[in-house]
């Protein structure tokens, strides 16, 4: 079974800047899709941003220019960079490992942009 675990969510200022990570654990293929999703309250969950197993990142037009994904294979984690943060971008964060064979998603790390 693979675990899947968001940290670094939390308060931060407009126009500042967070990075979330998600840690994988388990049986990881070689080959998956490592999604960043946000659900902001009363509205539905949202992809954010993508990385393919080679490399190939999408962002959301909404957050493109701000947000950067990464990861790190070696460490099986994932990244989010969150900068010129807005108070939309207010939301539970989750990350979701997909493969061929699983799609595991994490518990979510709340990230809130209030002055």
């Amino acid at each position: 079974q693979v675990q899947v675990v968001e940290s670094g969510g939390g308060l931060v200022q407009p126009g500042g800047s967070l990075r979330l990570s998600c840690a994988t654990s388990g049986s990881i293929f070689s080959t998956y899709v490592m999604g960043w999703y946000r659900q902001a309250p009363g509205k539905q969950r949202e992809l954010v941003a993508t990385i393919r197993s080679d490399s190939e990142t999408n962002v959301a037009d909404s957050v493109k220019g701000r947000f950067t994904i990464s990861g790190d294979n070696a460490k099986n984690t994932w990244y989010l960079q969150m900068n010129s943060l807005k108070p939309e971008d207010t939301a539970v964060y989750y990350c979701r490992m997909t493969t061929v064979v699983y799609d595991y998603w994490g518990q979510g790390t709340q990230v809130t942009v209030s002055s």
